[in-house]
């Protein structure tokens, strides 16, 4: 099994209320690509990060192979999402993909 875990922190000039639309996006977004993705496994979009966080949103994902997440990855459903939803507000973004 590969975990893809991916960190953003979203652009400054959002108000307090943008980014809780942009977040409640990514994550409906996203969790919705469960079942539609061959090979992943489980999604999960956490938008609640405490205080002492530096970072706003974090997808945690699992998927049956590496070669599961390279075809997530430009699988048209995900490409929409991240065009759509997560890639016009993000300022960063880290990633951090294993094995487990």
């Amino acid at each position: 099994m590969v975990k893809h875990v991916i960190l953003w922190t979203l652009k400054e000039e959002l108000t307090s209320e943008q980014k809780a639309e942009v977040k409640a996006g990514i994550k409906a977004g996203l969790e919705g690509l469960k079942g539609q993705i061959p090979g992943l496994v489980d999604i999960k979009v956490n938008v609640a990060p405490l205080p002492s966080s530096n970072c706003d949103v974090m997808l945690d994902s699992s998927f049956e192979d590496e070669a599961s997440l390279k075809g997530y990855a430009v699988h048209p459903a995900h490409v929409a999402v991240a065009d759509g939803k997560v890639r016009p507000y993000t300022a960063s973004r880290t990633c951090m993909d294993y094995e487990v």
